[in-house]
């Protein structure tokens, strides 16, 4: 697609044939005139699925559909109290769509507050408008990290490279010139142009990215694919035991047809584990809510549990580690350099570039003086070449070529001044070098024969909040790895002051080997690394994921891009570039790196806790499957009516369930969703089908006459309730006051309905004597030791 996309962009008729490429773009009247012909940049982006979907994935559903059938049979030959189950099921369903729909609004707000600004120019005058307002024939500027929202065809090119990658796959950058084709979804690494609109709206490729790029999604997860792979399951062992107990209730045994038909209903509905789905579409919604409120705008939802499941983090320093801004501390001439020219010439470098990065506007802000001179030639600072350049007229009429970059790039490997570096890199400074060159700036040995002029010591502002971030990390068992362009032995200072374990010894990247695995084998063994390309920054992410680790990427610049999108969890900043923010999963609007362990808890907490709620759902399905096949194998009715069963599902499964499922948790989260919920769910529920069923053989064989089958569905209600409530006390451990109250709770609730006559008549419960329920309470009492001793045995034996 990406491909065919490409062609037909090179098909398009020349656009500097049919709209304007004015220097000043255009007119205000002539916007007036595109866009009341429509011919704007009106595509919605959006950042969750519409209230429509939203209903209708909540609704139609197979098991809504199962379940609405067999309420509507049920409306029809039983009281009002065997429905009771569909209006349990109306009840989650709502709340599940009003969950969502808060999640949507959510996203909705935190989506408009990162939404990119491209800058355009109308009149002359540069200004930025949202992309909706981008018009047919604007002139959209360019700058290092911006991305290109509608495609187009360049009009202006200062050393314009723009990296095509999200497009072709291709990661190194092609060199724009005028006449050449922009397509949306590629983005700037460096250098400065503008570029003519020839296709917005629909038309443009951005359409199709900026879809993909921020919806509501809950693919691609393991918890939402392992729920999937247990209905599928369940639906399996549900069909052909559904159709046995129908026939063993209508044909075998000669009752009353109604009360044959709600017992068949009462067999086949708790089957169906229909709330696990909704509870962990409501877990996850709950969870982009608490994150929106603390400005981290989540574009895809499974980025919750993905990062949750991380073991290793890549970290960059700048932005990350610390804050965007920095200093000039010192200027240091080097070889005789005056230190007053020294200073003009970086005064005329930062007026030189109108798209300073962070090292260049602490220039700026230092030297805000261009001195007049007159730039003949400029060269934009590169991650790959580490260094930017210009060449000048001198206000005395005399020319000079000048770079200013990193240190140990532009020189040579025993030059003295590396030694002066080396020391205040050691002290956690940033240190550029200006050079005087003599040869052309953009030629590939532009950097041979620098004469070194001066050392600029700039100092980088350390985020307050990392330190604990990085602490947290460490404490979680989550290994942080520091991977920056910069100078090695100045970000293991930096990480070093942050109290990051490993910071002391810093690699250089350049040294790594280039073998994968043995290149997985040093990333591993350290934790700081520094003079990374954002080739070495994928290949690093590459590298640690051919180990098993889960790597969750973070960065702000467009040298993070690639590794961003590789990596298996890309978090971007706010303020970093629109590349960045692009392809992230997570994006922190407030540019705040501690709010990632607050992702991580979120995480977690969903994780660990469907997969506590998920073995509830499942011991009752499993339960249900063997009652409907004992029933069909020993030719009895079926031993309870809907309405025993809904009594039984919201006390020890829908009530508690929903509270544990919001709940904190801080466990780590473990893979193998389906095998661990399993392990638990299977021999819970045998053991509960098996005392059930033995408490119902019993109280046959102690009833007779009228009124037997009523009591001996009392019975087996108390045990399979007994059981139940063990189960569910088993699965809130580790106690706390809430939890022993909320077990505490249900339990009461059962013994209210037991001693209250008219609750007694509304859900035909009633125990009859005293022998059979105190044998009810027996049997439930010995499944609950075994109970005990199999959970134990499952712990010891399957530990991950």
């Amino acid at each position: 697609m990406t491909q065919r996309a490409l062609d037909s962009f090179g098909e398009q008729p020349d656009p500097t044939e049919t709209l304007p490429a004015a220097p000043g773009g255009l007119t205000t009247a002539e916007v007036a005139e595109r866009v009341a012909r429509g011919e704007v940049n009106d595509v919605p982006v959006r950042s969750s699925r519409s209230v429509t979907e939203i209903v209708r994935a909540n609704v139609l559903t197979r098991f809504n559909l199962i379940i609405g059938v067999l309420w509507v049979i049920m409306l029809f030959v039983a009281p009002i109290q065997d429905s009771l189950f569909g209006f349990v099921i109306i009840a989650n369903t709502g709340i599940g769509i009003v969950q969502e729909w808060r999640a949507k609004k959510t996203l909705d707000s935190l989506a408009v507050i990162g939404e990119a600004k491209p800058t355009v120019r109308r009149d002359g005058t540069s200004a930025e408008v949202s992309v909706s307002e981008i018009v047919l024939g604007d002139l959209v500027e360019l700058g290092p990290g911006d991305k290109a929202v509608v495609d187009g065809t360049v009009v202006e090119a200062d050393s314009l490279e723009i990296d095509e990658s999200l497009l072709t796959g291709e990661a190194d950058p092609v060199v724009k010139r005028p006449g050449d084709p922009v397509m949306s979804g590629s983005f700037v690494v460096a250098g400065g142009g503008a570029f003519t609109a020839t296709k917005v709206g629909r038309e443009a490729y951005a359409a199709q990215l900026a879809e993909e790029a921020s919806r509501f999604t809950l693919v691609q997860s393991e918890l939402r694919s392992g729920i999937s792979t247990i209905l599928k399951y369940v639906t399996w062992m549900m069909v052909p035991t559904a159709i046995g107990l129908i026939v063993s209730q209508l044909v075998v045994k000669d009752n009353n047809f109604k009360d044959s038909v709600a017992r068949t209903v009462g067999g086949i509905v708790p089957m169906i584990p229909e709330g696990l789905v909704l509870l962990t579409s409501v877990a996850f919604a709950i969870g982009v809510i608490r994150l929106g409120r603390k400005q981290c705008l989540v574009q895809e939802l499974p980025a919750i549990e993905g990062l949750a499941r991380v073991d290793v983090v890549c970290l960059d320093k700048t932005g990350t580690l610390t804050e965007g801004g920095m200093d000039v501390t010192e200027v240091r001439p080097l070889n005789g350099w005056d230190g007053d020219h020294v200073r003009r010439v970086l005064g005329a470098l930062g007026a030189s570039d109108p798209r300073p990065n962070a090292s260049l506007q602490a220039i700026v802000d230092a030297y805000p003086d261009g001195g007049g001179w007159g730039v003949t030639q400029a060269v934009p600072f590169s991650s790959a070449r580490k260094y930017s350049g210009a060449a000048f007229t001198e206000g005395d009429g005399g020319a000079s070529a000048w770079l200013l970059g990193a240190p140990d790039v532009l020189l040579p490997a025993d030059d003295p001044a590396l030694a002066e570096t080396g020391h205040l890199n050691e002290q956690g400074l940033r240190v550029l070098l200006l050079a005087r060159v003599r040869g052309e700036l953009d030629a590939p040995d532009a950097a041979s024969g620098a004469e070194p002029a001066a050392l600029v010591v700039l100092e980088q502002r350390l985020r307050p909040d990392a330190g604990r971030t990085l602490a947290y990390f460490d404490d979680q068992d989550v290994a942080a790895k520091v991977i920056s362009g910069d100078n090695a032995v100045s970000v293991g200072a930096v990480a070093q002051k942050l109290g990051m374990p490993g910071a002391g010894h810093p690699l250089d990247a350049r040294r790594l080997p280039e073998d994968r695995d043995d290149m997985a084998t040093a990333i591993e063994r350290n934790a700081v690394f520094g003079r990374v390309t954002p080739q070495q920054k994928r290949d690093m992410v590459a590298a640690l994921q051919s180990l098993g680790h889960t790597v969750a990427m973070t960065g702000d610049g467009v040298n993070d891009v690639l590794a961003l999108k590789d990596a298996d969890i890309g978090v971007s900043m706010g303020s970093g570039s629109e590349a960045t923010r692009a392809v992230a999963q997570i994006v922190l609007l407030d540019n705040s790196f501690a709010t990632l362990p607050s992702v991580v808890a979120e995480g977690r907490r969903v994780i660990g806790n469907i997969t506590r709620v998920a073995t509830l759902f499942l011991t009752k399905t499993v339960y249900s499957v063997l009652l409907a096949i004992l029933v069909v194998c020993f030719q009895v009715e079926y031993p309870f009516l809907p309405r025993h069963l809904t009594l039984l599902s919201t006390l020890t499964i829908g009530v508690p369930a929903f509270f544990l499922a919001l709940a904190p948790n801080k466990e780590r989260a473990r893979p193998h969703f389906v095998r661990r919920v399993m392990r638990y769910a299977v021999p819970s529920g045998v053991i509960a089908a098996a005392a059930t069923f033995t408490t119902y053989l019993v109280a046959r064989h102690h009833y007779a006459g009228p009124g037997a089958l009523d009591a001996e569905t009392s019975a087996a209600t108390l045990t399979l309730f007994l059981v139940s409530m063990w189960v569910l006390a088993i699965i809130a451990r580790p106690y706390t006051w809430w939890r022993v109250a909320l077990v505490a709770t249900m339990g009461l609730c059962f013994l209210v309905v037991l001693a209250v006559p008219w609750l007694q008549d509304f859900f035909a419960l009633k125990l009859v004597g005293t022998t059979m329920p105190w044998a009810a309470v027996g049997i439930a009492a010995a499944a609950a030791a075994v109970l005990e001793f199999t959970w134990r045995v499952v712990g010891r034996r399957f530990r991950s």
